[in-house]
């Protein structure tokens, strides 16, 4: 409707025009007529795409979509919402047991821990843009080492963990300070910091950290 709107559409006739290229090169691949048309489908349909109003306009959206909510992340830092695990039962499997995640991957949005007791699960994510907080003084760590792995985009971390657990934490940023127990660094850029207890190769109980972040800061503290 925008290509409409504001061009004469001649783009949106040759995108069906490419992606007939692809269907019928693809259905006569291997030979080298269909490997042809198939390419020049694939080419034809991204250059073409790439110079729609549409799609410079959804890039422009969705970059100042971003920029908001990270100003939004700052305001009002959010955390993770662990949820007590759920074991599913639909087509059960013999000898494996499935279990609802704590926390999930989220595009936008801002997550919290409750402030209830919770059973402990290893933390695996990818989150886009906004803020994470991990609370553990309300689960219990089994013995050994327990892990959280956080990936993102834009948004802070900060965890808070027991005073007598021992600590690893593995953290890359593109620009971003960092505040983990004692110590404290200010904002930089590209940075990689490894970080780690003295007593924690030797501790029955332990927690380690690996986030990567674009930007954002980090804090892990004592509570």
């Amino acid at each position: 409707m925008l290509e409409f709107t504001f061009h004469d559409g001649g783009s949106v006739f040759f995108l069906v025009i490419t992606i007939g290229c692809i269907y019928f090169g693809r259905k006569k691949m291997p030979r080298s007529k269909g490997k042809l048309l198939f390419w020049f489908g694939i080419i034809s349909f991204t250059l073409t795409l790439l110079n729609t109003f549409a799609f410079k306009f959804l890039v422009l959206a969705m970059l100042g979509y971003a920029i908001y909510q990270y100003v939004q992340s700052q305001k009002k830092p959010q955390m993770i919402v662990p949820e007590s695990a759920i074991r599913l039962d639909k087509d059960p499997v013999e000898g494996i047991v499935m279990e609802k995640p704590l926390l999930s991957n989220i595009l936008f949005g801002r997550q919290q821990t409750p402030e209830d007791i919770y059973e402990w699960q290893d933390v695996n994510i990818q989150t886009g843009i906004g803020d994470t907080v991990i609370d553990l003084s309300n689960t219990v760590l089994p013995k050994g080492e327990a892990v959280i792995f956080i990936r993102g985009f834009i948004g802070n971390v900060q965890i808070y963990i027991p005073y007598e657990l021992e600590v690893s934490l593995k953290h890359s940023v593109m620009a971003g300070a960092v505040n983990v127990l004692d110590y404290k660094e200010s904002r930089k850029m590209n940075k990689t910091i490894f970080l780690e207890t003295e007593a924690y190769k030797d501790a029955k109980e332990k927690l380690k950290i690996c986030t990567s972040f674009l930007v954002g800061d980090i804090e892990v503290r004592r509570k």
